[in-house]
């Protein structure tokens, strides 16, 4: 039994996209280790509680075949910013964020600059 769970897990490993822009913050590339951690031996992984795994099989399945999407369409494919789904994975990527927290950084240097800047030595008081 444990050999099935493990294939079923393996299938969804496979059909599961495996998101680039979202190096280190990917769902796919997170299920894949932990499939790998809990089923250290393969095929011969005691599963200590199968009722646990089955119940997390199918709530991944039903994530990657877009149950809940089906059954509750949305009216709209944007959110209430109407921004498009397309455009948040662009803002999301990587890429992008390491270069908005740079300008972030960049910001945050000239004002720390600016503040910590000495003041010219205060006149003795009479």
């Amino acid at each position: 039994m444990a050999a099935l769970r493990y294939r079923r897990f393996l299938k969804i490993c496979e059909e599961w996209p495996v998101d680039e822009t979202r190096r280190g913050r990917d769902l796919g590339a997170f299920l894949r280790e932990r499939v790998a951690q809990f089923f250290r031996e393969g095929e011969i992984t005691q599963v200590q509680d199968p009722d646990a795994c089955d119940q997390m099989y199918d709530s991944l399945s039903r994530m990657n075949s877009n149950y809940y999407r089906e059954k509750y369409p949305r009216l709209q494919n944007t959110s209430f910013t109407e921004i498009t789904a397309d455009e948040y994975r662009m803002v999301l990527a990587t890429d992008n964020l390491k270069q908005m927290d740079e300008m972030k950084r960049g910001m945050w240097e000239r004002l720390k600059n600016k503040f910590n800047a000495k003041s010219p030595p205060d006149e003795a008081k009479d």
